[in-house]
């Protein structure tokens, strides 16, 4: 048999935690399910992926200056001319693959600032060139927002509308995009990809807890307040964190990001204390490993939540979009929200405390949905297979997701 060519694409290997974990949710699916499968990525880190991964990747851009505003003729000029060639690119890589596969991220939304023709035209380019080439493309367990600005939100309804497969981490997600034009008649919603990873052991009582945090100006529509957003976030988050250091608590940095590293630093520098370190996660089992060791959990990040919720730790999430309280809620956590656009370090403290004295029955509150999101995602690799893989699937030979159902 011929083996079959598997793409993955996104916003891979750049610095993006959650982004990678989604990656490798969907690698392990491939290598337990179709291990004859031959995969490489078309990336924007594709050093990091090729290293961490073991799997050949291609940089997504060709115009190596696409992440740096383009402020004098020539970086504009390469990056017109880098969009022209990445047409061609991008349906030259399709073509070289029976089936791309899109894991997870926030693909579909503008939640964070977002130009058109940067991540939403690669996207459209790729779904484009699948559907001219006759290549499956799948959108697997996306994020999705309704967005205002109106060439992000056609070509983001363009994208969605050329793919083969469309799969969302949250309803949310499935409304918005109806909402913009895309039949979602038989798109089905299953939990974040990251959920299919495996959860580190809880770690002992500590006193410790983990602040994850994030270089935070607001979304596509908050430009004009960007740097009021900005400086309010800091400063809220810092005064919570110096409250707990007065009560004697151990506090843990975290982030998603590198671009987060800045937030880190200004806290660090700003409440002084032995009591506070930063985390140095390189993955999110890392991540999943801090948070477990942690009694209690505070953060923006989404896939800093998901981490903290997948490991049972009790969280409450410093939100910043809609897509955060469609987590909390499948987890049963919505009560523990708070908003990352206006940190009341009071409030905030008040509704940490809630939460701690909830802890053991919110531990036992996301023991059982942690067990229903397990068997969701195995349901979605099911589908996943039957949609792309057709010709590997056998009416009386169960999948490896079924055998483990079976074993259970």
């Amino acid at each position: 048999m011929t083996p079959v060519r598997v793409g993955v694409f996104g916003l891979l290997g750049s610095g993006n935690l959650g982004n990678d974990g989604s990656l490798e949710a969907v690698l392990g699916y491939l290598s337990a399910e179709h291990p004859e499968a031959v995969v490489d990525a078309l990336c924007g880190g594709p050093e990091t992926v090729a290293a961490r991964y073991r799997i050949p990747a291609t940089r997504l851009h060709w115009y190596r200056g696409e992440y740096r505003t383009a402020s004098r003729a020539g970086a504009v000029a390469g990056k017109g001319l880098g969009k022209l060639v990445d047409a061609f690119r991008t349906a030259a890589w399709v073509r070289r693959h029976d089936v791309v596969i899109v894991p997870g991220m926030g693909v579909l939304e503008a939640t964070l600032p977002l130009r058109p023709w940067g991540f939403p035209y690669s996207l459209f380019l790729l779904c484009a060139s699948g559907r001219l080439l006759g290549t499956r493309v799948a959108l697997v367990g996306v994020g999705a927002d309704t967005i205002s600005d109106r060439p992000t939100r056609a070509l983001v309804r363009w994208s969605a509308r050329l793919a083969t497969y469309r799969s969302y981490r949250d309803t949310l997600s499935r409304d918005a995009m109806r909402a913009m034009g895309v039949d979602t008649a038989h798109d089905e919603v299953y939990p974040d990809l990251a959920f299919a990873l495996p959860t580190p052991p809880a770690g002992a009582p500590s006193g410790t807890v983990c602040v994850g945090v994030m270089a935070f100006h607001g979304g596509n529509d908050d430009r004009d307040r960007a740097d009021e957003i900005y400086r309010n976030y800091l400063e809220g988050t810092t005064r919570f964190v110096r409250a707990l250091v007065e009560d004697g608590r151990p506090v843990r940095l975290l982030t998603g990001d590198d671009c987060d590293t800045p937030v880190v630093d200004a806290i660090l520098d700003a409440v002084d204390s032995p009591l506070v370190t930063a985390a140095n996660a390189a993955s999110l089992a890392d991540l999943m490993k801090e948070t477990a060791a942690a009694d209690t959990v505070v953060a923006t990040r989404y896939h800093n939540l998901v981490c903290a919720l997948k490991a049972g730790t009790p969280t409450l999430a410093l939100s910043y979009a809609a897509k955060s309280d469609a987590l909390m809620a499948r987890m049963g956590l919505d009560a523990y929200r708070h908003p990352a656009r206006e940190v009341d370090a009071d409030q905030l403290l008040v509704q940490f405390r809630a939460l701690e004295t909830q802890s053991t029955e919110l531990r036992r509150t996301l023991t059982e949905r942690n067990r229903a999101a397990t068997r969701q995602l195995r349901e979605q690799f099911d589908k996943l297979t039957t949609a792309l893989f057709p010709s590997t699937t056998h009416p009386h030979a169960p999948t490896h997701a079924h055998a483990l159902r079976e074993s259970r």
